[in-house]
């Protein structure tokens, strides 16, 4: 560490985690997460519980932060923080706490969007993980979002493709309820995937035009299954569930992947970055690096797929040398698009 480093404080806010994170440059000292078990007994995040536990965490999650980059909050740089998409009590809380800091240490403010952090942890500098080349596609996949990003620079990117309904991670979510899952049930899909056939059962890969993707159809075509199997054998999904959590998650890779290498060709490009936290699914991972079309992919660090904070201090960084701040009039965004 030198004088002329730089130390982001990032703070991240926009669901039901409350997350801190010091960086040292493209570094990270330290990466805190405090998580919200009480959304778990209502199966899905209640945004007036989320943003009372953010006002309960934000204080105690930022000083465990600094403590373990072991830096004074006099040492910071700048301040970045998630200005959206999420939800708006999440988001108010840590807009706030980020302005009023900024303000108190007399230091800069940087907004950053939540979804291009998803996309940009991969700068950050961690061994072993090589760094995607401009320009290259970014998949995200979250409970809130799925989209093909086209990225030529830093902060230059076209959402070339989107969900025209449901997010991958909230059909997980919704079927996996389905399946007698609890919440949240995609890490739950993805370790008994690992034991069951892939192709066991069929679901249906909904029809759509261009890079844009819909997973309504696909619930629907579960649910029906369900119904029908359940009416006959009322124990159909207990017996069968590794069976149908692999069919179910090997339908979902299939229609990401036929989308991706559809982007690939439309685009001539062959590098592909995910982001979000349905990128730690096991399956996807394996589909991109084991896939045939002679991609380059790069995958995160696990720690860095779900909402955290180091990806929202790594923009900060990059935002910082380029000398982008924030005025202190900013203003959280639930829709926040880029």
């Amino acid at each position: 560490m030198s004088s002329t480093d730089t130390y982001i404080l990032g703070i991240e806010s926009s669901c039901d985690d409350t997350a801190a994170a010091v960086l040292c440059n493209d570094k990270i000292l330290s990466n805190v997460v405090a998580t919200q078990e009480v959304h778990k007994q209502y199966g899905g995040v209640v945004p007036e519980l989320a943003s009372r536990a953010h006002q309960q965490n934000i204080v105690p999650v930022v000083h465990q932060a600094l403590a373990q980059a072991g830096i004074e909050k006099s040492q910071l740089s700048a301040i970045a923080f998630t200005r959206g998409p999420g939800l708006m009590g999440s988001l108010l809380v840590g807009t706030s706490f980020a302005k009023s800091l900024a303000m108190g240490l007399d230091i800069p403010l940087i907004e950053v969007n939540h979804m291009q952090a998803h996309l940009l942890a991969h700068f950050i500098d961690e061994p072993g993980f090589e760094r995607p080349s401009f320009p290259f596609l970014g998949l995200t996949i979250s409970g809130g979002h799925t989209q093909i990003v086209k990225i030529t620079d830093y902060f230059e990117m076209e959402v070339i493709g989107k969900t025209l309904d449901d997010a991958v991670g909230e059909a997980f979510d919704k079927c996996g309820k389905m399946m007698h899952l609890p919440y949240p049930a995609g890490p739950l899909i993805d370790k008994y995937a690992k034991a069951g056939n892939p192709n066991a059962f069929t679901f249906a890969k909904p029809k759509v035009k261009g890079l844009d993707f819909s997973f309504s159809g696909l619930k629907t075509s579960v649910l029906y299954f369900l119904q029908k199997q359940e009416a006959n054998q009322p124990n159909f999904v207990a017996e069968h569930r590794d069976d149908l959590c692999a069919s179910f998650q090997k339908t979902v890779v299939d229609i990401l992947m036929a989308k991706l290498k559809k982007a690939c060709k439309e685009t001539g490009i062959n590098r592909i970055a995910i982001g979000g936290g349905v990128s730690a699914n096991t399956g996807i991972r394996h589909a991109l690096t084991e896939n045939k079309e002679g991609w380059q992919t790069f995958i995160p660090k696990f720690q860095y797929t779900t909402d955290n904070a180091a990806m929202i201090g790594i923009v900060g960084y990059l935002k910082y040398k380029q000398h982008v701040f924030a005025d202190v009039s900013v203003a959280a965004k639930a829709r926040y698009l880029f």
